[in-house]
């Protein structure tokens, strides 16, 4: 090995780096293009004041602006569909109600009600186990009278005070089946509230 090889290293570091340099400048110069082709920004206030330059045959012979005709343009567009536009249906014609023709079957009167014929001793019969069911019933309830009830109690209480009413319509019907029947539900019921207390 020779002694002078170490000290010739710096000097090429330094010539490296000189070529790398010397590489990259042209580069950069082909980047940036032509001094006239660069295009120049103009304010734009100054925009304004900027005429265009005409190049080709135009810019020998430019043609006078007074002599162009104008070509012709029609105003007259058609009509843009609205976006809103309803579609609307013909109204119906409003044509009043016939009234049904009467036949046989609507003069009939209604059907009565069937109830059971019931002979005076059956008759006799009800009222007096209608009476009995409204004596227990008057009886239970003079015991809730005064003392504080509890939800179940207060709604035994509202039924048996309805059973009663339907009964005595029941009575004013002449349905004395039927208010016999009544006046017994308001009994058991009157029976359940006073055995709660």
């Amino acid at each position: 090995m020779r002694p002078t090889n170490h000290l010739r290293l710096p000097h090429l570091a330094a010539s490296l780096r000189g070529s790398r340099i010397l590489l990259v400048l042209p580069a950069l110069l082909a980047l940036q293009g032509c001094a006239e082709k660069q295009v120049r920004v103009r304010p734009w206030a100054s925009a304004i004041a900027v005429r265009p330059h005409l190049t080709g045959p135009l810019a020998a012979n430019p043609p006078d602006l007074t002599e162009i005709e104008a070509p012709e343009l029609s105003l007259a567009f058609p009509p843009l569909p609205s976006p809103l536009a309803v579609v609307r249906q013909p109204a119906r014609p409003r044509v009043p109600v016939q009234p049904a023709p009467e036949t046989a079957e609507s003069r009939k009167p209604p059907a009565p009600l069937l109830e059971p014929q019931l002979t005076p001793q059956e008759v006799a019969s009800a009222q007096q186990q209608l009476n009995e069911s409204i004596a227990i019933v008057q009886r239970n309830l003079d015991v809730t009278r005064g003392r504080s009830l509890n939800a179940t109690q207060a709604d035994l209480t509202s039924k048996v005070t309805s059973f009663l009413q339907e009964s005595k319509q029941a009575v004013h019907d002449g349905d004395w089946t039927r208010a016999k029947n009544l006046a017994k539900k308001a009994q058991v019921l009157s029976e359940e509230l006073a055995a709660s207390f």
